[in-house]
């Protein structure tokens, strides 16, 4: 049977697919598209270098692993890497083999416009006292990189974040758009990003302003006839952050003004980092014009941060406030606070105010107090000892087996189960989910939900009893 790229790179993700997380798999591999295979070499197209270099760093013997699995021993992977000049329409390809080092293409900078006389040129940011131009960031100090807690939700903008950061304006994430839901942490990035440059280059002029302040100042330059003055001031920024582009919609005389503000700033080589609720393509009432050169860098989603995450950023803010949570208030809060990083504050805040003021400790009782304030429905719990029971009578054998050191494979069996559904369908942590079997650690758990994946896509009559556990489990839930 002869092979085409496209099957064997078919293959390769179902396997790759097995061994990440859903997020990673969405976020490294959906956007890779094979190109050709010759001579036991499969080509694959990436969208830039950063994304080549990621690969080669965190995925390298996965993917060696794969393409041998494929197409035997003497199989190689190759990549074309995707370069859009902003100012060409046409793409360019830059062939890479992996774990070599390669030389950073050169970019043209464009024409050089003329110099500004900054001492002529009317600061909208203007600081009361100083008469010679000074240009206020506009940053919240707390607004770090240390104190932005990484996931998979975010490690991909978080990661390009750091690299703009130690070269503005000379990486591919030129522009770097971050978008994503409220509350997902898009302004403390971008702003984390403008506070370690100028932690790190002082000379740099940096600003940090929201869209609805951009127009603003827009409106205010056009009742004073003096455009020509905010679009010069704005050229003098080195690294320009905008806030809630979105907007901009429908506001074409502001658009207008961007697009040249954009235009002359890119082609100097400075650097725009925008955020937006959703991503480029769906940015209604915005001129295509707009929307193409946001296209040009890179378009970073913040999501949702999984259980974990959510645990790791409360904990961060508790160290931060000085104050201890027991466990189990701590997973009952992340547990359903899902979608907004500031209903995490929000809780916290709230939880520290009723006890303080109340003279109340705080536990699992004052917290669904609180949470009820937050969220509509409080999830109803599902426990790690009920999974474990029912799985122990569908198998028949004695519960506390599962908590033992006993290898016989019915046991065994039930045991990895457990651990699934454990982690799929309760608030537990990995660390939690093995103290409930004996003891074990998290990499006891993860082992074990691989194992019964595995199971799950080679075995249709094991995947229809998880099934059937599953139906179960959810049935008793909605019956407390």
């Amino acid at each position: 049977m002869i092979k085409d790229c496209t099957s064997v790179w078919d293959s390769c993700l179902r396997t790759i697919r097995r061994n990440v997380n859903s997020q990673s798999f969405k976020t490294w591999f959906e956007p890779i598209r094979p190109v050709r295979l010759v001579n036991n070499a499969l080509t694959i197209q990436v969208p830039n270098k950063f994304f080549y270099e990621w690969l080669e760093e965190h995925y390298v013997s996965l993917l060696k692993m794969t393409i041998r699995q494929e197409l035997g021993e003497k199989g190689r992977l190759e990549y074309q890497i995707l370069m859009n000049k902003p100012h060409q329409q046409n793409h360019r390809f830059v062939p890479q083999t992996p774990s070599t080092s390669t030389k950073a293409p050169s970019t043209s900078k464009g024409f050089q416009p003329g110099m500004v006389d900054s001492g002529n040129i009317k600061n909208p940011f203007v600081i009361p006292g100083i008469k010679k131009l000074k240009i206020d960031p506009q940053l919240n100090p707390a607004y770090t990189f240390d104190t932005f807690i990484e996931g998979d939700c975010n490690r991909l903008g978080r990661s390009a974040g750091m690299a703009i950061a130690k070269r503005p304006g000379g990486t591919a994430f030129n522009p770097l758009v971050i978008f994503g839901d409220v509350g997902l942490g898009k302004t403390h990035l971008a702003q984390a990003i403008g506070n370690e440059i100028l932690m790190n280059m002082p000379e740099k002029t940096i600003l940090y302003v929201s869209s609805e302040k951009f127009t603003n100042q827009i409106i205010q330059s056009i009742k004073n006839n003096a455009v020509n003055d905010f679009v010069n001031f704005y050229q003098l920024i080195d690294i320009l952050i905008v806030d809630d582009i979105q907007f901009l919609a429908n506001k074409s005389k502001t658009q207008e003004i961007f697009f040249h503000i954009f235009n002359q700033l890119h082609q100097n080589g400075k650097q725009l980092i925008l955020t937006s609720d959703r991503a480029p393509k769906d940015l209604d009432g915005m001129e295509e014009r707009l929307i193409s050169r946001f296209k040009w860098g890179l378009s970073a989603d913040l999501q949702a941060p999984d259980l974990e995450t959510r645990m790791a950023i409360l904990e961060a803010k508790m160290s931060k406030e000085g104050v201890e949570l027991p466990y189990n208030v701590t997973e009952f809060i992340c547990y359903n606070i899902k979608n907004n990083i500031r209903e995490l504050e929000g809780v916290l805040v709230s939880l520290i105010a009723q006890s303080s003021l109340n003279r109340r400790e705080i536990d699992l009782d004052l917290a669904k107090e609180v949470i009820k304030n937050f969220v509509k429905q409080i999830n109803k719990e599902i426990t790690v000892d009920f999974i474990q029971k029912l799985v122990a009578d569908h198998f028949d054998v004695p519960v506390e087996k599962l908590a033992s050191k006993t290898r016989k494979r019915s046991i065994v069996i039930a045991r990895q189960l457990s651990m699934y559904l454990a982690k799929n369908l309760t608030n537990k942590s990995l660390k939690a989910i093995g103290e409930n079997f004996g003891g074990r650690d998290h990499s006891t758990v993860i082992y074990s939900c691989k194992t019964v994946q595995d199971l799950l896509d080679t075995d249709m009559i094991f995947k229809d009893t998880v099934t059937d556990l599953e139906k179960k489990i959810k049935m008793s839930l909605n019956e407390k």
